[in-house]
């Protein structure tokens, strides 16, 4: 089970869409859902909740909760839908998480998360894995993750996915706990020292595969297993590119960005047949221009046209050939 290059789970993106998008630019790197709560799964609707398309593959299911018997159960509907991995929210510092008494609040509470393990892995074959943080509020982080990690992994977890800051519960939302509570890399490569035998993967605030890759290796002291990155893919989603090469040694033909576009147009028609608004799926490509001239008359006219023609798959094709008339005449 590889965790060389992953990207994050993220509320309101990385859903099935988003995740179709992205596998076109890595066959490797493992996809997450976004955080779905354990009763949302048993009672919702699960096909809309956990349905995905088999190109996503390795792709993993974040759910959330403190309930050891609901996550089972959660965890098993998971399974049965083909998921490769079940992760455990640890690390989401949202008031309205906090108050369902699941996120990052639980790492104050590591028997109860051995005990939801315990449950969940009693009831399924593929890995559990936990993301979480190094700390929270005015915890020792040094201390608070290694009796974190300690009584967890003795309930049978080998992953763990750690944003190397603290969360910060009372005073901060999430994006400013994604920004201000400062990085600390060195106490994840201390877990690994500890741990060697455990699966250590480096997540927060790490802008692109190259320095990630830079980051996780044995140059700053012990080499880490793994590097997950988030919202600098969803604003340059192309920067993942030649991920495959980086950290998998797969020499594959990398796709322009033109040609990823015309591949998403045939998607997009499925879509339509299925009756998914084209929005659903063209919001996760308004980044895919990024740095490039005309990137921003791509996110216009896609955030334009695409919620006012929510079932005409033409849209993407016209915004596509309004980015290389510019171009040509800006050459």
């Amino acid at each position: 089970m590889s965790h060389k290059f992953c990207i994050a789970p993220m509320i309101d993106v990385t859903n099935r869409h988003c995740r179709f998008f992205f596998r076109k630019f890595s066959k490797h790197a493992r996809l997450y859902t976004e955080m779905i709560v354990a009763d949302s799964i048993i009672y919702g609707d699960k096909d809309f909740l956990l349905g995905f398309d088999e190109v996503e593959h390795p792709v993993a299911l974040q759910i959330a909760g403190s309930d050891p018997l609901t996550l089972s159960k959660a965890a098993l509907i998971g399974e049965q839908y083909g998921y490769d991995e079940i992760n455990l929210n640890i690390g989401c510092p949202s008031k309205r998480v906090q108050a369902g008494n699941f996120g990052a609040c639980l790492m104050a509470h590591p028997n109860l998360v051995a005990e939801c393990i315990e449950r969940i892995k009693e009831k399924i074959k593929i890995p559990v894995t936990i993301k979480c943080r190094i700390g929270i509020d005015d915890h020792n982080p040094d201390e608070m993750l290694t009796e974190f990690v300690e009584t967890t992994k003795n309930a049978g977890v080998s992953t763990y996915i750690i944003h190397a800051r603290k969360a910060m519960l009372d005073g901060l939302d999430p994006k400013q706990n994604r920004e201000i509570p400062p990085l600390d890399y060195d106490i994840v490569r201390m877990i690994k020292r500890k741990w060697p035998e455990l699966n250590i993967i480096l997540n927060g605030g790490i802008l692109s595969p190259y320095e990630g890759k830079k980051e996780i290796s044995k140059s700053k002291g012990i080499e880490l297993d793994g590097v997950m990155l988030g919202r600098a893919v969803q604003e340059n989603p192309y920067s993942i590119v030649d991920v495959d090469k980086i950290f998998f040694n797969d020499d594959k033909k990398i796709p322009s960005r033109i040609e990823i576009v015309e591949e998403m147009i045939s998607y997009l028609e499925i879509c339509v047949k299925n009756n998914v608004p084209i929005n659903i799926v063209t919001q996760n490509m308004f980044g895919l221009f990024h740095g490039c001239r005309g990137a921003k008359l791509w996110r216009s006219y896609l955030s334009h046209e695409a919620p006012r023609r929510r079932d005409d798959p033409k849209v993407l094709k016209e915004a596509l050939n309004h980015i290389i008339s510019f171009q040509n005449q800006a050459a």
